[in-house]
């Protein structure tokens, strides 16, 4: 027995590992997770969807000054809307003691108050979807650990933001329940709008990066096309100026103050923009300054724009220039609607088209830039 479970000496040119042999497998880091990134980017794609509604419904509230009817903020208990009339006399009450109410809606009836509490506790409702199909979402695809590596932080930042978005909001409303406020805070509505937009933002690069695998992403990026980042870079950050300029627009009226394009009344430059003080005031508070830095931002973006668009003409790569193609396509649209807008003194249908362009715009750019990084690669077999 002994002399049995003795082995053989191998000679040096003995070929060895022929029977069995491990091989790479390509792709491998990815596999068995192509199912769970096609989930991850449904549940993505149903809160980008939310969030687009959560804007557009955010728009209508402001546009019908809806914002201020419920002036207490209760995450939980406030999901549930008034079901009595007892209810109703005391979320009117509440509003009647609002500074709104005294000085734009004195002498309004409870059938007139129910319309705008309904914008407001619509808005609000959206709000806490979105949270809890954040939080339904990730708690699902951790618990059956289908989360690819490195992205559980991403997905936690995610909700981090979300959840601050709800107390961003709540800043913003009681801006406007303090003594002589009859609006929210323009800067405040700046930043609950820009902060919606960042969180689109991050959505939807979630949903571009889980479209691919890894593997192929880092393939991609070695033939990036660095200046074209750069320029697309730019316009993204500008492009995100120009938002937080145009809520500071909504957040004043202020695109109802010139109906009138390319002058501003009767000049290039508003009358009188620095009557108010201290200087900085103007820049978030006298109408026709904030709508002239808005429409100078949006030259200045298409200007961008092209600058751009000329340089991704040249890319390589059909899908990129098709992105950029349609960069330079919506920013052309954009400006149009603002200047629609702006020449009907910003109609609710205007305006919310207006917005509307903006998330689409925004996520075009998003896309091209994407793209700029991470191109698809042609082979020269399609090409022919």
């Amino acid at each position: 027995m002994a002399k049995q479970a003795e082995k053989k000496p191998r000679s040096i040119f003995e070929e060895v590992g022929t029977s069995q042999r491990s091989v790479a497998t390509p792709g491998g880091i990815d596999r068995g997770r192509a199912d769970a990134r096609r989930g991850l980017r449904i549940w993505l794609g149903i809160l980008f969807a939310l969030v687009v509604a959560i804007v557009v419904v955010g728009g209508m509230t402001r546009l019908t000054d809806s914002g201020l009817s419920i002036t207490e903020w209760n995450p939980v208990s406030g999901a549930v809307p008034p079901l009595s009339a007892e209810d109703w006399d005391v979320e009117f009450a509440n509003y009647k003691a609002s500074p709104q109410y005294e000085l734009l809606n004195k002498g309004m009836t409870l059938a007139e108050f129910k319309p705008i509490f309904w914008w407001e506790w619509g808005h609000r409702q959206l709000g806490r979807t979105i949270g809890l199909v954040w939080a339904l979402g990730f708690a699902g695809f951790a618990i059956a650990r289908r989360v690819p590596p490195g992205w559980s932080s991403r997905f936690l930042g995610l909700g981090a933001l979300i959840g601050l978005q709800g107390a961003v909001g709540w800043w913003m409303v009681h801006s406007g329940l303090q003594e002589g406020m009859s609006t929210v805070a323009s800067y405040r509505l700046a930043t609950h709008l820009g902060l919606a937009f960042a969180i689109l933002g991050l959505i939807t690069w979630y949903i571009l990066r889980l479209k691919r695998r890894e593997v192929d992403l880092l393939q991609a990026r070695r033939s990036a096309e660095r200046k074209l980042w750069g320029g697309m870079t730019g316009l993204m950050h500008l492009g995100f100026l120009q938002i937080i300029l145009g809520a500071l627009v909504a957040g004043i009226d202020a695109g109802r103050a010139f109906p009138t394009w390319p002058l501003m009344g009767d000049g290039f430059f508003p009358p009188d923009p620095f009557q108010l003080e201290p200087l900085w005031r103007n820049f978030f508070e006298d109408a026709g300054l904030v709508q002239f830095i808005h429409r100078m931002a949006g030259y200045l973006l298409l200007i961008l724009g092209v600058v751009v668009w000329l340089r991704g003409s040249r890319s390589p790569h059909p899908s990129t220039r098709f992105a950029v193609n349609a960069v330079l396509a919506m920013l052309v649209v954009q400006m149009g609607l603002g200047i629609v807008t702006a020449l009907y003194a910003a109609p609710w249908h205007a305006a919310i088209t207006h917005q509307l362009g903006a998330v689409l715009l925004w996520v075009l750019i998003l896309r091209a830039r994407f793209l700029a990084r991470y191109p698809y690669i042609q082979s020269l077999r399609k090409i022919r």
